[in-house]
């Protein structure tokens, strides 16, 4: 027999269903609006099943502790410290907390459409319900604030300013399931500060990859995956960034600014410019200096 509330040191906040259809009607809470949040600490016995889902997605992230969950048809997986599980509406589901190691839980049910893209972007590429949380802190913090609004009380500020906070809290997650697990996204993250560190020096991808000790395949599929491009189209966007500012804070020459951000072919680092930025490297400078001269 799961207990679903009652813990000691718990923080809990249900929003009158009548109230909730009528945020439906009212503009930025109904593209995000969170119905029910709380936090469960040491929440020994806790657990739910809903056979037809819930109406709303629910997030819980667990800060200490462990649980576990199944979702449709998948088997039991097990939720550690530091994760986020999110189980989107209308999905049957069950969780529980661990029965040696019970978590302790911060939760929010939320509606809306915002809501039905963060679910499309972290299911994505067949990516679970469980995200392991790059920032936990940031994560709880935001649902802390969401508490802290709707325990003032239900007003539309209380419940724009919850919805604000889940923003941001579903950001964070959406953020740590693109980047992958904590290992890898360091992995990648080394790589690209090492481009940006580098731009003048010439790369292949299987020396990135071997930079990061991942095979060729798999590290592009990483790359993609966490930075959301190919690995060159993220360095030649890069190199067009600094290509920008070099061309509006020095005097340099297009083909000294070509070389100092790789291409050996200022003809080339033309077109690259140019398929970014929409203009060439003289003209942006040009437009640049033009700006800066204008009265405001």
């Amino acid at each position: 027999m799961y207990v679903h509330e009652g813990f000691l040191g718990q923080r809990l906040r249900v929003i009158p269903r009548p109230a909730v259809r009528a945020a439906h009607d009212q503009p930025i809470v109904r593209r995000l609006l969170v119905t029910d949040v709380g936090y469960f600490p040491h929440a020994a016995q806790h657990g739910r099943v809903r056979a037809a889902g819930a109406p709303e997605t629910i997030i819980i992230v667990c800060t200490d502790g462990a649980g576990w969950v199944e979702w449709g048809d998948h088997e039991p997986v097990r939720v550690a410290r530091g994760s986020a599980v999110i189980l989107p509406a209308g999905v049957r589901h069950r969780y529980r907390a661990d029965v040696d190691d019970p978590w302790t839980i911060w939760w929010a049910h939320v509606t809306g459409s915002d809501v039905d893209d963060f679910i499309a972007t972290i299911f994505a590429d067949d990516r679970g319900p469980i995200v392991e949380l790059h920032d936990v802190f940031a994560v709880v913090q935001s649902l802390e604030e969401a508490v802290s609004a709707l325990e003032q009380d239900e007003s539309l500020p209380m419940l724009l300013a919850a919805s604000g906070a889940a923003w941001r809290m579903l950001a964070a997650i959406t953020s740590s399931a693109l980047r992958g697990t904590a290992a890898t996204s360091d992995r990648i993250r080394h790589v690209q500060d090492y481009l940006r560190m580098n731009l003048d020096t010439q790369f292949s991808v299987p020396e990135l990859a071997a930079m990061a000790g991942i095979s060729t395949s798999h590290f592009s599929a990483l790359f993609r995956g966490s930075v959301g491009r190919s690995v060159k189209d993220y360095l030649k966007r890069l190199r067009s960034a600094r290509a920008r500012e070099l061309l509006i804070t020095t005097e340099a020459t297009v083909s000294e600014i070509a070389q100092a951000v790789g291409y050996e072919d200022a003809l080339y680092f033309s077109r690259q410019f140019r398929s970014i930025n929409g203009v060439s490297p003289s003209e942006f400078r040009r437009q640049s200096v033009s700006e800066r001269l204008s009265p405001s």
